[in-house]
């Protein structure tokens, strides 16, 4: 494939780390489940369909943004193989 390599390039990054277009896609999904949920929740709440989409299209960029930058924290954060754990208590 043409776009096979510089697709592969884009999503991947160190070994064992998510790359920023993928965090950013992961969050982008996991909103459009959240945001679905948000808006079911609130049309129960408040009866209203118009004020639920209302809703659930606000607090959708917050959230997208909030949870990209959890993310990249996240990944900032080493990970801790078991055999370092043991060379730490040796």
């Amino acid at each position: 494939m043409i776009l096979d390599q510089p697709l592969k390039k884009l999503f991947s990054s160190k070994p064992g780390k998510d790359s920023n277009v993928k965090s950013l896609l992961k969050s982008i999904s996991w909103r459009i489940v959240g945001t679905i949920d948000t808006i079911i929740i609130s049309y129960f709440v408040t009866g209203e369909f118009v004020m639920a989409l209302s809703i659930g299209s606000v607090e959708v960029f917050s959230k997208i943004i909030l949870f990209y930058f959890h993310e990249r924290v996240w990944e900032s954060v080493p990970k801790v193989k078991a055999d370092d754990t043991q060379k730490e208590y040796a």
